[in-house]
């Protein structure tokens, strides 16, 4: 395994307005790395994703993906969008296609492959996220959890190298939310590198490889999970996990 970073982020800063979302973020992802990123809402943990994507413009430093600078208007971002599969907390399936034809979609249309190939690959995709006997029903006849298992299986279509989750299971049912874990955890011990933002503490004390605590658009410690969990460094960290603890 290289220990090149996949990806690297040094000061950057995202401001809306006059508001200043990221402040001076430098963080880098090693392949087969699982960076799990938590913190308070309204820290810019879900901005941060999507400026690493090229969603957002950033004002100030640098963010490199595989040697390539991410600019939001450049024509190089496309190809690096090509490499990095993105799962929001919304699910943004079309309703008028299958779960199947949903996957297949952008492989087909937009990247020009062969459809044959495709729907081979799509339906072990399926197979991946367990939910081949869902492969031909549409949006609305498939549960939250169901439904964000088939946005992992698009992401994976184009067979990027690098995983970003945005609070995945935010709008789940309780009940649904162990399933798309457990996608999770398997994607993850196939050696995946993922960055992922999440409330599910547990799910980063188990899986992660890192854990990044942010609060007002700033890293405030990035450690191993178990150590971050057990022995926080800052009392900003410290409040933080108390609470969730109860």
């Amino acid at each position: 395994m290289s220990d090149a970073p996949i990806l690297e982020l040094a000061d950057v800063v995202k401001r809306f307005g006059s508001r200043t979302i990221l402040d001076g973020i430098s963080l880098s992802v090693a392949p087969r790395e699982i960076v799990c990123i938590v913190g308070p809402s309204g820290t810019g943990k879900s901005t941060l994703l999507r400026c690493v994507n090229g969603l957002e413009d950033i004002q100030g430093g640098e963010i490199r993906f595989e040697q390539t600078r991410v600019e939001a208007r450049a024509k190089s971002i496309k190809a690096v969008r090509m490499r990095i599969g993105m799962i929001f907390q919304q699910f943004n399936l079309y309703p008028h296609l299958t779960a199947l034809q949903n996957v297949m979609l952008a492989p087909v249309v937009v990247h020009g492959e062969d459809r044959k190939i495709v729907e081979e690959r799509a339906r072990a995709l399926f197979e991946k996220v367990r939910l081949s006997p869902r492969i031909n029903a549409y949006p609305a006849q498939l549960s939250g959890g169901e439904q964000q298992r088939v946005a992992i299986a698009r992401a994976l279509a184009a067979n990027p190298h690098l995983l970003m989750f945005d609070e995945a299971t935010s709008a789940l049912d309780p009940e649904t939310v162990g399933d798309v874990l457990a996608v999770m955890r398997d994607l993850a011990v196939e050696g995946r590198t993922m960055l992922v933002v999440t409330h599910e503490i547990r799910f980063a004390a188990d899986v992660g490889t890192r854990m990044v605590f942010m609060d007002q658009g700033k890293i405030v410690e990035d450690a191993n999970p178990r150590e971050m969990l057990a022995h926080p460094k800052t009392e900003r960290a410290r409040q933080f996990f108390s609470s969730i603890r109860g």
